[in-house]
C-alpha cells in the first residue's frame, strides 16, 4: 500500500484520482490544487487529504502531475528542492501534454517518469489512457500505475514515438465522435424525430457498435457490409457519405492533430 498524490485536480486529474480511489491500492490519497476549494471538494468525495504541492512531493510514493504545460516550470520550481531532499523513491506520473520523457527526466533530475495520456471518457470509467515509461521505471511500478488507473477504462502501453499518433485517435477522437452523434441527431430531427430521442438513439448506436467491434474483433468494413442490404437504404447513405468525402475527412482530422504535435 502506498501514498498516491495528485498535483492538479482539474478534469483529468480528478478523473484519475477517482480511479485511484476505486482501485483500493492507495493507502493515502493526497490532493493539491492551485484552487484549494476544488481539491477540498474532491477530497470529501474520495476520502482523500488536501495538501499543498510540497507535501505532495515530500510524501508521495507515486506523484501525478495534472497541470497545464505552461504551468509546469513554475510548479516544479516550487517542489524541486523537496524532491531532491527525498531519501525514499518516488515515481512521477505526468499527464502534461507535449512534454516527452527525456524532457521530463531532465527537468526532474533523473527521477523515474511515466507519461500517461488519458482521454475525456475516463471520467465515465470507459476511457483510454495511453502509457509510456522511462527505463528507470520498474515493471512492478508500471504494473502499480496500471492498477491505479484500471477503473478509468483501458490502459494501453506503447512506445513513446507512437504516442502522438494514438492520441490523435483517443484524445481528439471524442470530439469527432460527439460531432458525428450530433450530426446524426440533427438529421433525425430534420426527419421529425424529437431531439432528445435523436441524441439518445445516436449515442447508444455508437456505443453499441463500438462494443460489438471490440467484443467480436470484426473488421469495421465487414460490419458495414452486413448492415448494407442490396438496394437498401443504408447503402444509399454510405454512398452519400463517400461522395462527401467522409472517410478522407476523418483521416485528415487525425493526421492534422498528429502534425500539430510537431
Amino acid at each position: 500500500m502506498k501514498t498516491v498524490a495528485f498535483i492538479g485536480t482539474g478534469n483529468m486529474g480528478s478523473a484519475l484520482a477517482r480511479a485511484a480511489a476505486k482501485s483500493g491500492a492507495a493507502d493515502r490519497l493526497l490532493l493539491a490544487n492551485r484552487t484549494p476549494e476544488k481539491a477540498r471538494r474532491l477530497a470529501e468525495e474520495l476520502g482523500g487529504e488536501v495538501c499543498d504541492n510540497r507535501i505532495a512531493a515530500a510524501e508521495a510514493d507515486v506523484l501525478f502531475f495534472g497541470v497545464k504545460p505552461q504551468m509546469l516550470d513554475a510548479m516544479l520550481a516550487g517542489i524541486r528542492d523537496t524532491l531532491a531532499a527525498r531519501t525514499k523513491r518516488v515515481v512521477i506520473v505526468s499527464m502534461v501534454a507535449g512534454k516527452d520523457l527525456q524532457t521530463l527526466e531532465t527537468l526532474l533530475d533523473g527521477l523515474p517518469v511515466v507519461r500517461v495520456m488519458p482521454n475525456i471518457p475516463v471520467a465515465a470509467g470507459c476511457g483510454v489512457t495511453l502509457l509510456t515509461a522511462s527505463e528507470r521505471v520498474t515493471a512492478e511500478e508500471k504494473a502499480y500505475v496500471r492498477t491505479l488507473l484500471a477503473a478509468s477504462g483501458a490502459v494501453e502501453e506503447l512506445d513513446e514515438h507512437l504516442l502522438d499518433a494514438a492520441t490523435g485517435v483517443t484524445g481528439c477522437g471524442p470530439a469527432y465522435a460527439a460531432m458525428f452523434v450530433e450530426a446524426l441527431a440533427d438529421g433525425a430531427v430534420a426527419c421529425g424525430l424529437p431531439r432528445k430521442d435523436a441524441l439518445a438513439y445516436s449515442a447508444r448506436m455508437l456505443m453499441g457498435t463500438a462494443q460489438m467491434l471490440l467484443e467480436t474483433g470484426e473488421h469495421p468494413g465487414a460490419l458495414k457490409d452486413r448492415v448494407c442490404s442490396p438496394a437498401g437504404s443504408t447503402i444509399q447513405g454510405v454512398r452519400t457519405l463517400e461522395r462527401r468525402g467522409f472517410r478522407a475527412a476523418v483521416m485528415d482530422a487525425v493526421i492534422a492533430s498528429w502534425e500539430k504535435e510537431f
